[in-house]
């Protein structure tokens, strides 16, 4: 029998094909309705239309973005979602210099939070400590991608003080990564506390991780508790907590887990132990919208 003859165009063909249709299929289905997908392009409004046919006004930055950076235009469809797990679909009625109007296509839905709970504690410090720049921001940013409920700047004696424009632009960041991964919950970025401060919630919380060199491997601590779908976890500066400070956290019911042999900044230990809790956590039920 002869050999097929090769055909670099036909080859070629095929497999653009192949993956168009693979393309249209991960698209197309309707099996996974998480928050993950795709879909109309989603901006801010703390007050959302009551029903169909309902129109709300949106002004500054989400007016900017629609207008300006992705070019929408009358009859272009929106969602709109006010960060309390309101969501609406609408379409822009119409467009001034100082604002649009959006109408309700259809009634608002509602959204329960996620059963996840994770309290986020981490010493960071925007400018005037460990912190600087950039890093700041992307600490808030992934955390409030991998499903923190909060994070609070933690205020050690190594971590002494945050500057209060830092705070401002931390929240705008937060909301950014909000909209970017389809979150319909805010994450809250509280004010900065002192670990006096910290040690009552540590005391009255379920379950409580501070990350130590000293600690236990998380994947073994994890695996010999309870699961909880809710708790705080704690990171200390990129020069550690002190012996006294540590003392305190664990004579408060924290438990010491361990990240790995290399000692690691704080934003990367904050999102490595975010990561590991929820995926501890993780339950379909959970990730559905």
């Amino acid at each position: 029998m002869q050999a097929p003859v090769w055909c670099p165009r036909l080859a070629n063909l095929f497999s653009r094909s192949r993956h168009t249709t693979n393309s249209l299929r991960a698209f197309s289905s309707s099996s996974f309705p998480n928050q993950s997908r795709g879909g109309l392009p989603r901006f801010y409004s703390d007050k959302l239309p009551p029903s169909k046919d309902g129109v709300v006004r949106v002004k500054g930055d989400e007016f900017w973005h629609m207008t300006r950076v992705l070019r929408l235009t009358i009859h272009d469809r929106v969602e709109l979602f006010d960060g309390k797990g309101g969501l609406v679909e609408g379409c822009i009625q119409n467009i001034d210099q100082n604002g649009l109007d959006i109408v309700a296509l259809a009634n608002p839905k509602s959204v329960s939070p996620h059963n996840t709970q994770w309290h986020v504690y981490a010493a960071f410090v925007p400018v005037l400590g460990t912190l600087k720049g950039g890093r700041a921001d992307w600490l808030v940013e992934k955390c409030t991608e991998l499903g923190a409920c909060s994070v609070t700047p933690l205020l050690t004696e190594r971590c002494p003080s945050i500057s209060e424009n830092r705070v401002d632009r931390l929240q705008r960041v937060s909301f950014a990564a909000a909209k970017q991964c389809q979150r319909l919950h805010e994450m809250i970025l509280n004010p900065p506390i002192k670990v006096g401060g910290l040690l009552p919630l540590v005391k009255n919380s379920k379950l409580s991780f501070i990350a130590t060199a000293e600690g236990k491997p998380v994947l073994s601590a994890l695996s010999s508790i309870n699961k909880e779908s809710a708790g705080l976890m704690i990171i200390g500066p990129e020069g550690d907590f002190t012996e006294r400070e540590l003392n305190v956290i664990l004579e408060s019911g924290a438990t010491a887990v361990g990240l790995g042999p290399h000692r690691l900044r704080v934003e990367t230990a904050t999102v490595a132990l975010l990561s590991a809790l929820m995926l501890w956590c993780d339950d379909q039920e959970i990730f559905k919208v």
